[in-house]
């Protein structure tokens, strides 16, 4: 399917993914923040849909560095640039800023470390604030 894809597209389209990677990275740390700080003001941050999915993307990632696996959007990310002859994050201005606010230079793992740290993190505020319940505020 590359082989039919201009580069100028493939740049564009990698570009793309790495927006949405970013947005992820962002719905997973902002909405842990989000759970902790809101959880007796904010009722959506109770909403079960909501919360089954910060937890279920995050054990996704938690499981990745487990198994040593790369994420399926930097795989892709990178195939796209190498398609369209660009180096891994060296290319346009949204690429090489967003790429350095995700992406870090450490041992395999720090990040297994991290992410599971990350996890539990989670994990606990299914419990600590579980979903689908909304405590009345007391007036």
């Amino acid at each position: 399917m590359l082989n039919t894809l201009a580069p100028a597209h493939a740049a564009a389209l990698a570009d793309a993914i790495l927006v949405l990677h970013v947005g992820i990275v962002a719905f997973v740390v902002l909405g842990a923040l989000a759970i902790a700080l809101g959880a007796r003001r904010w009722r959506w941050v109770r909403d079960w849909r909501w919360r089954t999915a910060h937890v279920l993307l995050m054990g996704f990632i938690a499981l990745q560095a487990w198994l040593g696996a790369l994420c399926p959007l930097t795989i892709w990310e990178q195939a796209l640039r190498e398609h369209a002859g660009q180096a891994a994050y060296g290319g346009s201005f949204i690429e090489h800023w967003l790429s350095r606010l995700i992406f870090f230079e450490a041992p395999a793992w720090v990040f297994v470390a991290a992410y599971t740290a990350f996890g539990a993190l989670v994990i606990a505020g299914w419990f600590v604030v579980p979903p689908g319940r909304d405590r009345a505020r007391p007036h």
